[in-house]
């Protein structure tokens, strides 16, 4: 018979267990052989994206009600964090807070990974084979770097916070309206958007680097998390223009996306979380 998640407790107990295991084994199999045994990684080119983004489309076509399902809480959440990007302490990080809930973009996506890999192995897709993710070996793994990409998120935000500390505050704005108007007439408003957006940049490049393959490594195959997050790394290195590339059209589409309210998320991020599984497949032997 198959295993189901059970009781939400239990189940919990066991989830956070893994993750500590996960934790653990990655400490240490830092520096260890395990690490240096890493999958081979291909070189991409610009046409590459461009049939990761078809297939990916494709996958969205074929499951397309399923997956806006799964992708619900995304712009849930995002409306979510708008409501209180309306206190007017909060106003300074409203838009660091939608463009940094794309960094753990990657953590909402793991469903369609798993629905794309079910599709390429010739079976029939369904929406609760996202849930599939739950009975992985490697969810434990795919928890805990779900966390970093959390902790990333949180640092991103006090950063965030600081830069506009010394440029426009520390005191928060009288309204949302004269936010927008001091950002863009004053040289401290300039400032702020400049480092912001630099700084923004490092952030995003980091999370890219450490996500770009391992959600969907971690998901296809029984490897530590230190060997995933290499392998995502040096997918980077090996093809800097391409990963970079994929990045800006990660980064494009999202903020179309959130445009109507962040609802066009609701059809970006599937096609962006299949095309991501493709782009595993092409970059990783």
């Amino acid at each position: 018979m198959e295993k189901t998640i059970g009781n939400p407790i239990s189940w919990a107990a066991r989830t956070f267990g893994a993750t500590s295991d996960h934790v653990t084994e990655a400490v240490a199999e830092i520096g260890s052989a395990d690490v240096r045994a890493l999958p081979i990684v291909h070189t991409l080119t610009m046409q590459d994206l461009r049939a990761c983004l078809k297939a990916g489309y494709a996958d969205f076509l074929e499951t397309r009600a399923d997956a806006v399902f799964i992708v619900l809480i995304y712009p849930i959440a995002g409306l979510l964090m708008f409501g209180l990007g309306l206190n007017m302490d909060m106003v300074p990080l409203l838009a660091p807070l939608i463009a940094g809930f794309a960094l753990i973009g990657p953590v909402a996506a793991v469903g369609l990974y798993e629905i794309s890999r079910k599709r390429e192995h010739g079976g029939e897709a369904h929406w609760l084979d996202a849930f599939g993710v739950f009975r992985s070996p490697s969810f434990g793994a795919i928890l805990a770097l779900g966390f970093y990409l959390v902790l990333l998120l949180l640092a991103w935000l006090m950063v965030a916070q600081g830069i506009y500390a010394q440029t426009l505050g520390p005191e928060p704005p009288t309204s949302a309206m004269a936010f927008v108007t001091e950002m863009f007439t004053t040289g401290a408003g300039w400032i702020m958007v400049i480092i912001g957006t630099a700084t923004g940049f490092v952030f995003a490049l980091v999370a890219l680097a450490l996500s770009v393959v391992s959600f969907p490594l971690l998901l296809d195959r029984k490897v530590g998390l230190p060997v995933a997050v290499v392998t995502s790394v040096r997918v980077l290195r090996h093809n800097p223009s391409v990963i970079l590339a994929w990045g800006a059209i990660v980064a494009t589409l999202l903020i179309l996306g959130a445009i109507p309210m962040l609802l066009g998320l609701i059809v970006v991020l599937p096609i962006l979380g299949h095309a991501t599984w493709h782009l595993y497949r092409r970059a990783v032997a």
